[in-house]
C-alpha cells in the first residue's frame, strides 16, 4: 500500500483530484477528491471512496443511494497528481439522478441540459456485469429470501439442474417462434449461467476472452 501511495502527489491540503470514468462506455462520470484514507479504503474494498471537501469527511460513493462505483482499474497521470478510476457504475453517478455529473452542454451561449436518468437509459451489455456483481455480493452478504442464496445453499447439482431446465425452456420458446417468450427464457438461462459461473469462480472477462478468440 505504501508503495502505491508513494507515487501520489497530494496537495497542501492532503488531497488529490480523481476523475471517474465508466469502464464500459468510457464516459466521464464525475470529478472528486481523495485523501490518503479514501485511497486506502478504495483499494481495500474495491468500492470508490472520496473525501468531501464541503463536509470535511470520508464518504463511500453509493453508501445511501446504493449507486456504488466498483473499481475496475486505477490509473495515475504522468505527474502523479491526478488519479483516473475506471469503474462499473451501479445506477446514477450524479446526485441529480443523471448517469453522469457532466450533463450540461454549452449551446448558443446557454447551458443546455441533457437529461440521461440512469433508471431510464437503454439497457446495454453492462447489465450483465451488474447482475453478476449482485450474485457475487449474495455470496458475501446473504439476503434472507434471496433465490440466489437458495441456489448457492442447495449447491452445484441444483444449479446445474436449473441450467438444464432453462436450456430446455429456451428450446421450447424457439420452437414456438415467440420473440417475447424467447427473450424471457434466454434471460432466465443467462441468469442461471451466471450463478454457475460465480459458483465455479469464473469471471465474465474469462468468457469474453474465450469469445474474442473465436472471432
Amino acid at each position: 500500500m505504501n508503495n502505491l501511495k508513494s507515487a501520489l502527489k497530494f496537495d497542501e491540503k492532503g488531497l488529490i483530484p480523481v476523475v471517474t470514468q465508466d469502464v464500459n462506455t468510457k464516459e466521464v462520470l464525475m470529478l472528486a477528491y481523495m485523501n490518503e484514507e479514501a485511497f486506502d479504503k478504495t483499494i481495500e474494498t474495491g468500492k470508490v471512496h472520496y473525501y468531501s471537501r464541503s463536509r470535511s469527511k470520508l464518504w463511500l460513493k453509493g453508501e445511501t443511494s446504493g449507486h456504488f462505483q466498483l473499481v475496475k482499474a486505477i490509473k495515475l497521470d504522468c505527474d502523479g497528481d491526478t488519479i483516473l478510476i475506471e469503474a462499473e457504475q451501479l445506477g446514477a453517478a450524479c446526485h441529480t439522478g443523471n448517469k453522469t455529473c457532466f450533463y450540461r452542454t454549452k449551446l448558443n451561449g446557454e447551458w443546455a441540459e441533457t437529461r440521461e436518468d440512469a433508471d431510464e437509459e437503454k439497457p446495454t451489455a453492462k447489465i450483465l456485469h451488474e447482475v453478476y456483481d449482485v450474485i457475487v455480493d449474495r455470496t458475501v452478504h446473504p439476503k434472507e429470501g434471496s433465490y440466489t442464496n437458495y441456489l448457492f445453499t442447495k449447491g452445484l447439482d441444483k444449479i446445474l439442474k436449473k441450467v438444464g431446465e432453462e436450456t430446455a425452456e429456451v428450446i421450447i420458446a424457439a420452437k414456438n417462434k415467440s420473440k417475447e417468450e424467447i427473450t424471457y427464457e434466454v434471460s432466465d438461462l443467462m441468469y442461471h449461467l451466471m450463478v454457475l459461473l460465480v459458483e465455479r469462480g469464473v469471471a465474465l472477462e474469462d468468457i469474453y476472452g474465450e469469445l474474442k478468440g473465436r472471432r
